[in-house]
């Protein structure tokens, strides 16, 4: 195997469209972002049925795989064994795909959902409050989970069972447009739009967590708001998340994943002992029998007749923001899911995941809520008049003790914020690396570039203030995304059929299906 080395013709054409975009966002990002809005308005309201279809379809077809005859086909040989243990394996998946992101909207959308609710809810009412729960369950839940897991799995199985040496999504088409398209043209543009996603993806988290950081700082410390301040912020996460990204995997990454999971368990556990523990739990449990009644409604409503956006604004949206993030999910979960089956892959995602997000929407959402029903602090006027992160302040102050959980919940953003974008500098630097072994890593050097590169990005659009842009950016390539995910799964599907055969008897308990048994048998 050669040594790994950077592919050029992947990593120039990245970053040429990334400052392409960027440059002028930032020179005029008042007209950029009118432009970039429009074209989030036309796809939400043209292609929303689409992706809520394709949503709820490739949940369907996870179910299915995780439940049938495939789901103990393992992704590497017979001999490979995982490289991480079952919690470390589990903390690196959640904390690259949650982020700050969990922490912001677990307080904020409830509140929305209060003010605006849908299916013509009266907005502050009663039946307001008991669905500001359930629409944030559903958005952070099972099906978002899919979209995280779907481009995984061909990825994974490319690289540990078809033994293709490129971590990107363009090999992971091959089954279906060849090996030449694949290495060709065809397949470059596939990964320079997948780069481009991803950084897309990551402002959005950036957006999102620099701001709270730098709130929670300035009231912890006394300090005023300013650029300065998320620029500090910036600088002291960069080297914090540079060097787990140059330690790689094993020393960095993990680690880091680890220690956020321990804080992020205790934090919960703190606010669910110390806040309304009755009102919390008896919420979250009315907000599951909501769901569950009504998964399928929420799923493909597209509210024709009324037309009050509801679900144009929140769920087409949400749905195409995961899309736009999950090839970055697809192609880091693969790296580190050797050795696991497909049911332990589906599981670990769909359901760990989702039952992570669901604690702090029951949580911390369910705190909120009990905050602004009687009245105790005033959080949907602050988040009005002085936005999220403001909100999010007040709420954790409020909380017994609330000036020593004030500095802990910062940690927790710092963590989560170093594990994501190490994991997306990780991931981009894998994307643009030539003949990278299995078990091997892009170049330290490369790594940190990436980092760098995304600092560089953050500090320049936090400046000009056109960091919204580029997250709706994000959300705009989501469209192009879709076939290339559904080319995957036919690739993948493909594959599976060729390897293990259509016909293959359900696996008996304790065996694992593996290419090499199933070839030979088939010879």
């Amino acid at each position: 195997m050669k040594k790994p080395s950077v592919d050029w013709q992947v990593f120039w054409p990245a970053v040429i469209v990334l400052l392409g975009i960027a440059i002028p966002l930032g020179i005029n990002p008042e007209a950029g972002g009118k432009v970039v809005n429009s074209m989030l308005a036309f796809i939400t309201g043209q292609f929303g049925w689409l992706f809520l279809i394709f949503a709820l379809g490739i949940f369907g077809f996870l179910v299915w795989l995780a439940c049938g005859r495939y789901a103990n086909v393992k992704l590497g040989g017979p001999d490979d064994e995982p490289e991480f243990s079952g919690f470390a394996w589990v903390g690196m998946l959640f904390c690259a795909g949650i982020g700050s992101s969990l922490i912001y909207w677990s307080v904020v959308e409830p509140l929305y959902y209060l003010s605006g609710p849908p299916f013509g809810i009266e907005p502050f009412s009663d039946m307001a409050a008991e669905w500001a729960g359930v629409y944030g369950a559903f958005h952070w839940g099972f099906t978002a989970w899919a979209i995280y897991t779907i481009p995984t799995i061909p990825i994974a199985y490319a690289l540990y069972v078809r033994k293709i040496p490129r971590l990107r999504l363009s090999a992971a088409c091959s089954g279906v447009i060849g090996e030449k398209h694949a290495n060709g043209l065809f397949g470059k543009i596939i990964d320079v739009l997948v780069m481009f996603g991803i950084v897309g993806g990551v402002g959005t988290s950036l957006g999102l967590g620099v701001p709270m950081l730098s709130s929670i700082a300035g009231a912890v410390f006394g300090i005023p708001e300013s650029f300065g301040l998320q620029v500090g912020v910036i600088i002291v996460w960069t080297i914090i998340f540079g060097t787990s990204v140059y330690l790689g995997l094993y020393k960095g990454i993990a680690k880091l994943s680890e220690i956020n999971i321990v804080v992020v368990v205790i934090l919960a556990a703190f606010i669910l002992i110390v806040g309304p523990t009755m009102f919390i739990l008896n919420h979250f449990t009315n907000s599951m029998s909501l769901l569950f009644d009504n998964f399928f409604r929420m799923s493909l409503w597209t509210d024709p007749v009324s037309g009050g956006g509801f679900p144009q604004g929140w769920t087409v949206f949400y749905w195409a923001w995961w899309v736009a993030y999950a090839p970055m999910m697809g192609l880091f979960v693969a790296r580190i899911s050797k050795g696991r089956t497909l049911r332990e892959l589906v599981v670990a995602e769909c359901v760990w995941g989702t039952l992570g997000c669901w604690v702090y929407f029951a949580v911390l959402g369910g705190y909120t809520i009990h905050l602004e029903l009687n009245k105790i602090v005033p959080v949907s006027s602050i988040l009005s008049e002085s936005g999220g992160p403001a909100a999010i302040v007040a709420v954790v102050s409020s909380l017994p003790g609330g000036q020593i959980v004030l500095p802990l919940v910062g940690i927790v953003l710092f963590i989560f914020l170093a594990t994501t974008l190490d994991s997306s500098a990780y991931v981009l630097a894998s994307i643009a690396t030539k003949d990278l072994d299995l078990d091997g890593q892009p170049p330290r050097w490369f790594r940190v570039t990436w980092a760098l590169i995304i600092a560089a990005v953050a500090v320049a659009l936090l400046a000009v203030g056109g960091l919204d842009a580029v997250q709706i950016s994000s959300v705009v390539v989501a469209l192009p995304l879709v076939p290339i995910l559904l080319l995957m799964t036919f690739s993948f599907t493909k594959w599976l059929k060729e390897d293990h055969g259509a016909a293959l008897t359900p696996p008996k308990r304790g065996h694992v299906h593996n290419t090499q048994e199933n070839n030979s048998i088939n010879a």
